[in-house]
């Protein structure tokens, strides 16, 4: 099963149990770079409030590391999404193995991250 930027936010949901508001954010952070909560809620059309929530779940979940109180940015996308996925399996009491389907959403996320803090 291959990913791709389409599917990356539904396998994000589905392998790594992150709502698909967490994966929407999660994924404009990596191809976007860092943001504040402002630029994300304006971005993605959520109050600032939720958009500061949501994001602060990604820092619980180990996608996310906070630069300040209010901006936040992706670790790149192999620690993070291998993080997400290490806790998720915590969480779930499920053993933590090799996932290629996880494996294969941090390597679709690598070039627009990358390209995002390399202008």
């Amino acid at each position: 099963m291959s990913v791709n930027m389409d599917s990356v936010e539904q396998n994000l949901v589905s392998e790594l149990k992150l709502t698909p508001e967490q994966a929407k954010v999660f994924v404009l952070v990596v191809k976007g770079g860092k943001k504040t909560s402002n630029e994300i809620s304006h971005d993605l059309g959520m109050t600032a409030s939720h958009a500061l929530e949501v994001a602060r779940s990604l820092v619980e979940l180990g996608g996310f590391i906070d630069i300040t109180e209010t901006q936040f940015e992706s670790t790149h996308p192999r620690f993070a999404v291998v993080n997400m996925y290490r806790r998720m399996c915590q969480r779930e009491n499920i053993p933590f193995k090799k996932n290629l389907l996880v494996d294969n959403i941090s390597i679709v996320l690598e070039k627009p991250y990358d390209d995002a803090r390399t202008k």
